[in-house]
């Protein structure tokens, strides 16, 4: 199994820091304040990833199977779909349009 990388380590070691504040008030509201704070850092983290699926496809000709080995735990097509910027909630709902848009007998 691969070491985990310094980066997941760094954050891995800041939440383990939220734990170890002691006062319950405190920790509820440093947590808060980085929940708060979440979705505008999930986007930047998506955004780098999406970027750097696009580098390894246009720039290094990796295959979508080498690509979604590098990601892990994921298909071909999801490695495609991450590269297109397509989230989870993106896929159901353009699922959910074209269900929507077959016709009906």
């Amino acid at each position: 199994m691969a070491e985990t990388p310094e980066e997941v380590k760094r954050l891995l070691e800041a939440i383990e820091a939220f734990e170890a504040i002691e006062d319950p008030a405190e920790r509820t509201s440093r947590v808060s304040e980085a929940l708060r704070a979440w979705p505008g850092y999930h986007a930047r983290l998506r955004s780098i990833r999406e970027k750097s699926v696009q580098a390894l496809r246009e720039e290094q000709k990796r295959t979508w199977p080498e690509i979604a080995n590098i990601i892990g735990e994921v298909t071909p097509e999801r490695a495609q779909q991450i590269s297109k910027g397509l989230s989870g909630a993106q896929r159901k709902k353009n699922k959910a349009e074209a269900e929507k848009a077959k016709p009906t007998e």
